[in-house]
């Protein structure tokens, strides 16, 4: 029995060699940014490394020592835990719902909404660069455009500035987040525009105003929207970084009020040389978000509305 030899040119045609092909890349970028480092991540959350030396040589097996250590004698955890909360559960909804408002004035007729969307939209393409982090420190510091527009005002004390200040400084951080609404202003948009103008031609024949159409027509159709971007923004609430690092100096200054959990655990690993522990954090994290999630997605079948039973 002879065995018919693939040619080069059908291994080409084959839809799966192709298909792997123009994936492998990725594949790649997965196994080398995230399947490996979760795997080291997990490893090294159980071992006390210095950051010097070969990990694997000169760590040390410690258990659960690290997440012990977290749990009952760090304070500065916990109180990276209560910011990052304070600031998912602040700057999460009003990023939604001023991203929602835009959308709504946007999808009015009348509007040039391709100059509008294009506008709005670059402070999220921007916003979580040094660079604009930096202008945003500058602009709320000592010598910022706000501290001159309040002497101007007659405020006198030139070196209160809203980022030294405990209970001001981290709204500025959530007010540079919330300036970043445009990927969820533009998913609103495309979701409001989805929605069939019947149903709102039937509520004005029935003598509906603005109000009731927003609360019964669009937002109850919006809502799957609004759970695509609720759970996609709270995800990366948990995780701000770079606004916080830049602003607060990477220290979480002032007294700890901008110590959000991702920037602590970064002062574990490479300030404090503690990479044990500050891979613990990142699995507790995870623990976190995917907590979260699953109680968003819980109490999604009491406001999610869907047009079929199945949810499709």
């Amino acid at each position: 029995m002879r065995i018919k030899k693939r040619s080069f040119i059908g291994l080409l045609n084959n839809n799966n060699f192709v298909g792997y092909t123009f994936i492998f890349p990725w594949i790649m970028g997965f196994l080398l940014f995230m399947a490996i480092p979760m795997i080291i991540s997990i490893f090294m959350s159980f071992r006390d490394y210095n950051l010097i030396g070969d990990m694997f040589k000169y760590s040390k097996f410690v258990g659960l020592k690290n997440y012990i250590w977290l749990f009952f004698k760090d304070e500065k955890f916990y109180a990276s835990i209560r910011v990052t909360f304070f600031f998912v559960l602040t700057a999460v909804p009003l990023r939604l719902s001023f991203a929602l408002l835009v959308a709504l004035i946007l999808n009015k007729r009348g509007v040039k909404t391709g100059v509008y969307k294009t506008i709005y939209y670059l402070p999220s393409i921007i916003g979580s660069s040094v660079a604009i982090a930096i202008v945003w420190r500058e602009m709320f510091g000592t010598n910022g455009i706000i501290n001159k527009i309040a002497y101007m005002f007659g405020y006198e004390n030139t070196m209160f500035t809203l980022i030294n200040n405990i209970h001001t400084a981290i709204w500025v951080v959530i007010l540079l987040y919330v300036w970043e609404f445009g990927s969820s202003m533009l998913i609103f948009l495309a979701g409001i525009q989805n929605i069939p103008d019947t149903y709102y031609e039937a509520a004005v024949v029935e003598g509906a105003g603005f109000w009731k159409k927003l609360f019964h027509i669009t937002l109850p159709l919006l809502s799957p929207i609004i759970l695509f971007n609720l759970i996609m923004q709270t995800i990366h609430g948990f995780l701000v970084f770079t606004q916080v690092y830049i602003i607060s100096n990477g220290q979480g200054s002032p007294l700890k009020r901008t110590l959000v959990y991702a920037l602590y655990m970064y002062q574990r690993a490479f300030m404090y040389s503690d990479m044990g522990a500050a891979s613990a954090m990142a699995w507790i994290m995870l623990v976190i978000i995917a907590g979260v999630t699953g109680l968003i997605f819980f109490t999604s079948k009491f406001w999610v509305f869907y047009e079929s039973k199945e949810g499709i």
